[in-house]
């Protein structure tokens, strides 16, 4: 199991959710917050309003900001080198992914990831949800919602606080197929897709 997991959250500019308007990314080592990061992203499109009330970003905010393929620059070491962790996880793991396909971006075919509302839902099955708000509220996180620096740290600390319970991070661990947007189920659809070489 790795020791390192790198959390992230992302905001996006409208429905068709394949453009970043902001990211959130929140390095944990060995159980301690040892890097963080969060800015806006140029998503390069149109914004819905419901996005903008959504998150509180608009499109002249992320005019200023760099395009996701600038970001990625900086973005890709961090993310080929971790256990990739997120709230919803599927849904940040498809905007990740289609942003790359989108720019024409070569990275690798798959990317292992877990989730912490299923680790939630296994921690804390009494509460009504487990929504990221829900469940911060439940422990006392500090959180501004949809923001994604805050996110990704308050979903970082949810995380510190599952292992502090003995859940086995690797139990929770998926295999996200970045070209075809959609979690593979098992082993063998991986291995049928791409053979013994995924990551």
């Amino acid at each position: 199991m790795p020791k390192r997991y790198l959390v992230f959250d992302v905001e996006t500019p409208n429905w068709a959710n394949d453009r970043m308007s902001a990211i959130g990314v929140t390095v944990v080592e060995d159980g301690v917050i040892v890097e963080e990061l969060s800015t806006l992203v140029n998503p390069e499109t149109h914004f819905d309003p419901f996005n903008i009330q959504l998150t509180g970003i608009t499109p002249e905010q992320a005019a200023t900001a760099p395009a996701f393929p600038a970001l990625w620059a900086r973005l890709e070491p961090m993310f080929s080198s971790d256990l990739l962790v997120a709230h919803n996880a599927p849904f940040d793991m498809s905007v990740l992914a289609k942003c790359l396909l989108g720019y024409g971006i070569r990275w690798k075919p798959t990317a292992q990831y877990a989730c912490t509302c299923q680790m939630g839902r296994r921690c804390y099955q009494e509460l009504p949800n487990h929504k990221l708000n829900t469940l911060c509220a439940y422990l006392d996180i500090e959180l501004d919602h949809h923001q994604a620096g805050s996110d990704s740290r308050a979903c970082a600390q949810l995380l510190l606080n599952y292992i502090e319970q003995g859940v086995d991070v690797d139990a929770f661990r998926r295999t996200y197929d970045l070209l075809h947007i959609c979690t593979l189920q098992n082993k063998e659809e991986t291995r049928r897709r791409y053979g013994r070489k995924t990551t």
